[in-house]
C-alpha cells in the first residue's frame, strides 16, 4: 500500500482535505490490553473484510494467501474488498460515524497510510491502540526503519501495523539502455529527458506512485527539504515549490507523448516500459523488477536504479476503524502479517518482493534462512546498492502537489 496505500492514493487529496478540515482531533479509544491468546480465541469464526488496493494482481494474490493460511491456522475468513482508492474505504467509516453506526461497522481492516491515516486518526476513526499487544510486533525493526512507526511525519501510536517496506527506484532495460548513460540526480533526469524525448513518463498524480514522482523532485530541488516535515502552509509552500515546478515545466514537453497524456497507474506506466514504449519508470518497489521479470510483466533484462542523493521511502500499514465489526480477527491478520513466514513470502520476488519491516537480527536461525532465498534473482539489488531512505514529507505536501499538478495539466 508501496502501496500506501502505497500507495493508491487516487481522490486521496480530496478525501483527505474534507477530514483535515472537519472537526478538531479527538482522543482515540482505550489500548488493547487482552492477551493475544483471547483475542486469537475471540477471533475465531469471525470474516475479516480487508479493505485494500486491488490494482495489483500479486498483491491480490497474496492477499489470497493471507485468506487460505488464516483459515487453516485461526478459523479467521479473509475477504478482499478491492479498492481503487483508500479513500473509499475512509468515507465509508466517516459515513456510518455520521449515521451513528459506532458498532458493527463494515471495514474490518485497511491497508492506509499517508494523508488518510492522518485523517483517520485526527478525527479519532481508529481503534487502539492495538499493536503492542500483538506478539510479532516484537520482531520489527523500530530502531533502523525509523518509517515503521513514523507515517509520513505522523506518529503511528500503535494505531497500525506495518506489513511492507517501500524505497522510490527507478526500472530501466538493461538491453535498452546503458547504465552509466541514466541520470543519478533529479536534475540529470531533465537533461536524460531532453536527449531522450519521449521516452519518460510518470504514472498520473492522482495516483501514489505519480505523486511520489513530484515528491521525490520536490526533496532534491526545495532550499530546504527539511521544511517538508512540516505543514504546507501558504507561505511555504510557493517558494519551497518553485523550483520544482520550473524542472517540471522544462522536463515535460520531454515526457512521453508530450507531456499530455499519463498513464493511469505504476502497472500501466509499467506496461508502456515493457512494450518499448518508454525507457524509464519510477516504482515504489526496488524489487519490482525481480518480480515483474518472475511474473512475466517484464523483460527478464529489467533492472532497477537509484539516484544518488536518496529517495523517499514508506511502510505500508494496516489500521482497524473504531467500529470494525471483527476486530480480534483484524488483529490476528495484523499480526500474521509481521510475522517471519509472510515477511519472508512477501519479500519473495515470486510473490510480492517488499522488503521486511523485521529486524532479521530478532529471529531464529531458521526464519532468517527463509529470506537467504528471497534475492537470488540477477534483477534483486543487492543491500548495499539500497541508497539513504528519505521520509516522506507531512501529508498535506503532497495534498498540495496534486492539485496543482491537475490545475497546470488541465491547461
Amino acid at each position: 500500500m508501496h502501496r500506501a496505500p502505497w500507495r493508491h492514493t487516487r481522490r486521496t487529496a480530496v478525501a483527505a482535505a474534507l477530514l483535515l478540515a472537519a472537526a478538531p482531533a479527538l482522543a482515540q479509544g482505550a489500548p488493547e490490553v487482552r492477551d493475544f491468546a483471547d483475542i486469537a480465541e475471540a477471533a475465531q469464526g469471525q470474516t475479516v473484510y480487508w479493505n485494500a488496493w486491488g490494482g495489483d494482481p500479486a498483491t491480490n494474490d497474496f492477499i489470497a494467501w493471507v485468506d487460505r493460511e488464516m483459515r487453516a491456522r485461526h478459523g479467521v475468513s479473509v475477504v478482499h474488498v478491492k479498492l481503487s482508492d483508500t479513500a473509499e474505504a475512509v468515507t465509508r467509516v466517516v459515513a456510518e460515524k455520521a449515521a451513528g453506526r459506532d458498532e458493527g461497522g463494515a471495514v474490518d481492516l485497511v491497508w492506509i497510510n499517508g494523508p488518510n491515516f492522518l485523517a483517520m486518526k485526527d478525527q479519532g476513526l481508529l481503534y487502539g491502540p492495538f499493536v503492542e499487544a500483538l506478539p510479532n510486533f516484537a520482531l520489527v525493526d523500530t530502531q533502523d526503519k525509523p518509517s515503521n512507526v513514523v507515517d509520513f511525519t505522523v506518529p503511528v501510536e500503535g494505531l497500525a501495523a506495518p506489513w511492507r517496506v517501500a524505497q522510490v527506484a527507478y526500472l530501466y532495460d538493461a538491453e535498452r539502455s546503458d547504465a552509466a548513460a541514466l541520470p543519478s540526480s533529479v536534475p540529470e533526469m531533465a537533461e536524460w529527458a531532453a536527449a531522450n524525448s519521449g521516452r519518460l513518463t510518470h504514472p498520473t498524480a492522482r495516483d501514489f506512485l505519480g505523486a511520489t514522482f513530484l515528491k521525490q523532485a520536490l526533496y532534491e530541488l526545495a532550499p530546504d527539504p527539511r521544511v517538508l516535515q512540516e505543514p504546507a502552509t501558504d507561505a511555504l509552500y510557493e517558494a519551497v515549490t518553485a523550483p520544482l515546478w520550473s524542472w517540471y515545466d522544462e522536463i515535460r514537453p520531454h515526457l512521453w507523448r508530450a507531456g499530455r497524456e499519463f498513464p493511469e497507474s505504476g502497472p500501466a506506466q509499467n506496461q508502456l516500459l515493457a512494450d518499448g514504449e518508454i525507457d524509464i519508470a519510477i516504482t515504489f518497489n526496488p524489487a519490482e523488477a525481480a518480480a515483474g521479470a518472475i511474473q512475466g510483466r517484464l523483460p527478464e533484462t529489467t533492472r532497477v536504479f537509484f539516484l544518488e542523493e536518496g529517495t523517499i521511502g514508506n511502510t505500508s500499514f494496516v489500521a482497524i476503524p473504531y467500529n470494525a465489526a471483527n476486530k480480534e480477527g483484524a488483529m490476528v491478520v495484523s499480526n500474521f502479517l509481521m510475522s517471519p513466514e509472510a515477511q519472508a513470502r512477501a519479500q519473495d520476488p515470486a510473490h510480492l518482493g517488499s522488503f521486511t519491516v523485521l529486524d532479521l537480527a530478532r529471529l531464529s536461525a531458521d526464519e532468517r534462512a527463509a529470506f537467504d532465498v528471497t534475492d537470488t534473482h540477477p534483477a534483486m539489488p543487492a543491500p548495499e546498492e539500497l541508497v539513504r531512505v528519505l521520509p516522506e514529507p507531512h501529508p498535506s505536501w503532497m495534498t498540495r502537489l496534486v492539485e496543482d499538478w491537475e490545475r497546470r495539466t488541465a491547461r
